[in-house]
Order: structure tokens, then C-alpha cells, then sequence
């Protein structure tokens, strides 16, 4: 009897250890695959329209700068910055350089939410913007945005973003 109950206890206790090591390993999986995940700073909800799509029936390629580039600026608005303002000021940011994958099209009409979070690296800030299809959270596009500021007319640096976006960024 006694065997039986350590048995009967042994195959419990590999079972819940080996649910314990899954889950974990699915964890730290998850993490290694999705590492930004807890990192998105701001994002943005968006639609498809009719006039976004080509004759293939999903979403231009074109069309995915737009939907990173609003993000962007919502994003810029909603911690008090303003591009006109700025311009005024004779401060213009702008893209240097652009990378996306695209994973997943979207079509007519999906929803999806545009997320970013930003890094300073030198004189560039860049922006990891990732774009996932609702209500799926598929991922569509990964993308980095790398931008600097031209100030009067030269490549500087701009105290206003680095103040600004100081609390938003990631080592």
C-alpha cells in the first residue's frame, strides 16, 4: 500500500513539475520571441479604408509609413509636442532611415493598433513601432524608425526631445 501511495505520489508531483518547467520554458520562449512586449510606450487604434488597399486586396506596402508616421506624430502630440511649433522654432525632425517587416496583410475594413517605444542611440532616436491586427493581436509589421533633427538648417542635437522623451526611453 505504501508503494502505491509513493507511486500514485511520485507520478503527481513529475506531473506538476513538469507543468511547472512547460509553463516556464513557454515564459521564457515567449519572452525571448516578444522581449518589447512590456516596453510599447504609446499606441493607437486604427482602421482600414477601402482606398488603402490594392488590387490584391490588402493593404499597400506604402501605406504602412503612413500608419507608423501618424503614431508617430499622436504620439509627439500627446507628450505636448508640436511639429509647426517646432518647425517655427526652426527644429525639424525627420526620417533617416526606415526598416519593416511585413508579417501579416491587413484588408478593407481590419482594425489593427499601431504601438511604439523609443531608444536614443547618438544623435538618433529611434522608434520600434510594431503593428498588430485586432482582435488577434497578429503581428502585421515589426518596423524601426530612426530619426534626427535638423536645427537651423544643421544636424544637431535637440535638448526639447531629449528632456521630453527622457522618461520614455529603453536601454
Amino acid at each position: 500500500m505504501k508503494q502505491k501511495a509513493f507511486t500514485s505520489h511520485s507520478q503527481n508531483l513529475k506531473k506538476h513539475l513538469t507543468f511547472i518547467l512547460s509553463s516556464h520554458l513557454y515564459l521564457s520562449i515567449k519572452a525571448y520571441l516578444c522581449p518589447t512586449m512590456e516596453k510599447y510606450i504609446f499606441e493607437l487604434n486604427m482602421k482600414v479604408r477601402d482606398y488603402e488597399c490594392d488590387l490584391q486586396g490588402i493593404v499597400n506596402n506604402a501605406n504602412y509609413q503612413h500608419y507608423l508616421e501618424h503614431t508617430r506624430h499622436e504620439f509627439l502630440t500627446s507628450v505636448g509636442i508640436s511639429f509647426a511649433k517646432l518647425h517655427e522654432q526652426g527644429v525639424d525632425p525627420v526620417v533617416a532611415r526606415i526598416n519593416m517587416a511585413f508579417k501579416t496583410p491587413l484588408k478593407s475594413g481590419d482594425e489593427f493598433v499601431s504601438k511604439l517605444y523609443l531608444k536614443k542611440e547618438g544623435i538618433k532616436y529611434v522608434f520600434y513601432q510594431d503593428i498588430f491586427r485586432l482582435p488577434d493581436m497578429k503581428v502585421v509589421i515589426k518596423s524601426t524608425v530612426e530619426s534626427v533633427c535638423v536645427v537651423n538648417g544643421r544636424l544637431s542635437e535637440s535638448a526639447l526631445f531629449d528632456e521630453t522623451f527622457a522618461p520614455y526611453f529603453h536601454a
